[in-house]
C-alpha cells in the first residue's frame, strides 16, 4: 500500500500542472436522482435543541431488535435536505472540478425539484421523470440508505429518446471525454438501456477511445441473474471505450459470489488479490474498489494500493463513494496512472466527508499536501 507524503506531494504536483486542461474535459453522465434527507437518530434528547446521537448501526440494530414484540419510538433529525442520487452526486462533484457537465436522469418532472437547481447553475441539466427519495441514517460507522424508488421505473429507453432526444444522446455519448452510467441497482431498466444504446449508438462511436465509467451500486438486493446481465453488457462497451467498473468493497465481496469467487477478504492484501481475479473475469480496463481507509485499482493484472485520509467524525458519509469515483475519474481523464488517480479519489471524497462540499482541483491538491493525521 503507497502511504507517503513524499508520493502525495509528487502528485499534487503533477495534478496542478495538468490542471489548465480541466476546462477542455467534457462528462455526460446519468441516469438516475434523489432528493436526499440527511438524518441522524436521536439517542437522548434534551431539550428541544439538543440531542445525543445513536453513535453506530449496531447500537442502532440493537435498539431495533430491543423492540422485538414491543414496538417502540425512533426519532429521526433531519440535519441537510441535498440533491441526492449516485449520477447527480458524482456530476456535481466532475462540475466543481470544472468539467463540462452534461447530465441526464430523474430530477423532477414537468418541472426540476428545487434541491437540483445549484447544481443545474453549473452544468447542463435534463429531467425526465420524478427523483426518487432516500432517507440516509449516517452513523459514525457508516450509514443506512432508506429509499422510495418506485419513480425510477420510469428511466427508461423511451422516456429518454421523448423527453431528451436521441441525436442529443447521441451527440452527448459520442463526444464527452467521459461517460458515466450509475446506480444500476436502482434502475430497474438500466440493462435495457444499455443493450439499446449498444444496439442502436455504440456501432457508430469512432475517434480516439474515452473512457466510460459504471458504478453499479449495491446490487445485493438484485437476482445473480440480472446482476451476472450487467457485468456482461458492461464488458460489451470495451469495444469502443476504456472501461471502468467502480466497487465499494461490499459490493466487490458481492460481486466476487456472483462470479463464484470467495467473497470473504481480510485485509488490503487479500481484497486486492480478490480484485484481480473479479478483473479476470470482468473483461474491462480498470477495476476500483474502494473501502473506507483505502482505495484499489486493477489493469493488466497488476493491482495498485493507496492510503487514504481516514475521518473518524466525518460530517457527511452519503456521497462519499461517488465523489471518490468523480476524483479516480478525473485522474485517468488528465493521464494520471492509477496510483495517482486513486489519490485523487481518496482525497476527493477524504475533503467531501470533512467539509460536506465537493472539492475543487486546488482543494484536493491541497490536501494532499497537508495529509489529515
Amino acid at each position: 500500500m503507497i502511504d507517503s507524503q513524499e508520493f502525495r506531494s509528487q502528485v499534487a504536483s503533477r495534478l496542478e500542472g495538468a490542471a489548465s486542461r480541466v476546462p477542455s474535459l467534457s462528462a455526460f453522465v446519468g441516469l438516475d436522482g434523489f432528493v436526499d434527507e440527511i438524518l441522524h437518530v436521536v439517542d437522548k434528547r434534551h431539550d428541544a435543541n439538543h440531542y445525543d446521537r445513536v453513535p453506530t448501526i449496531a447500537a442502532y440494530a440493537q435498539r431495533l431488535a430491543a423492540a422485538a414484540g414491543r414496538s417502540t419510538n425512533i426519532e429521526l433529525v433531519n440535519v441537510l435536505t441535498k440533491l441526492g442520487g449516485n449520477g447527480p452526486i458524482m456530476a456535481n462533484a466532475l462540475a466543481s472540478f470544472g468539467l463540462n457537465v452534461t447530465y441526464v436522469g430523474s430530477l423532477g418532472w414537468p418541472a426540476m425539484h428545487p434541491v437540483f437547481e445549484p447544481f443545474a447553475a453549473r452544468a447542463d441539466v435534463n429531467t425526465i421523470c420524478e427523483p426518487g427519495l432516500t432517507d440516509a441514517l449516517e452513523f459514525e460507522d457508516g450509514k443506512l440508505m432508506v429509499g422510495k424508488h418506485y419513480t425510477l421505473k420510469q428511466v427508461t429507453w423511451e422516456n429518454i429518446l421523448q423527453r431528451y432526444g436521441r441525436e442529443k444522446f447521441a451527440s452527448k455519448f459520442n463526444g464527452s471525454s467521459l461517460v458515466a452510467f450509475v446506480n444500476w441497482t436502482m434502475l430497474p431498466y438500466m440493462s435495457d438501456i444499455w443493450a439499446s444504446i449498444q444496439g442502436e449508438l455504440l456501432g457508430g462511436v469512432t475517434g480516439p477511445r474515452r473512457r466510460i465509467f459504471f458504478d453499479l451500486a449495491d446490487p445485493e438486493k438484485r437476482l445473480p441473474g440480472d446482476i451476472a446481465r450487467a457485468l456482461e453488457l458492461i464488458a460489451k462497451f470495451q469495444s469502443k471505450f476504456d472501461v471502468i467498473l467502480g466497487l465499494n468493497e461490499k459490493e466487490a465481496c458481492e460481486i466476487a459470489r456472483v462470479l463464484g469467487l470467495d467473497g470473504t477478504p481480510r485485509d488490503a492484501a487479500s481484497l486486492a488479490a480478490l480484485s484481480v481475479e473479479i478483473a479476470q473475469r470482468v473483461s474491462v480496463e480498470t477495476l476500483v474498489v474502494h473501502p473506507t481507509a483505502y482505495a484499489l485499482a486493477v489493469s493488466g493484472g497488476r493491482a495498485d494500493v493507496v492510503a487514504g485520509p481516514v475521518c473518524t467524525k466525518p460530517r457527511i458519509t452519503t456521497g462519499a463513494g461517488d465523489h471518490f469515483n468523480s476524483g479516480f475519474c478525473l485522474g485517468k481523464l488528465l493521464g494520471l496512472d492509477n496510483a495517482d488517480s486513486l489519490l485523487c479519489g481518496v482525497s476527493t471524497s477524504g475533503h467531501y466527508v470533512r467539509t460536506a462540499e465537493s472539492p475543487s482541483v486546488t482543494d484536493i491538491a491541497a490536501l494532499m499536501r497537508n495529509w489529515p493525521r
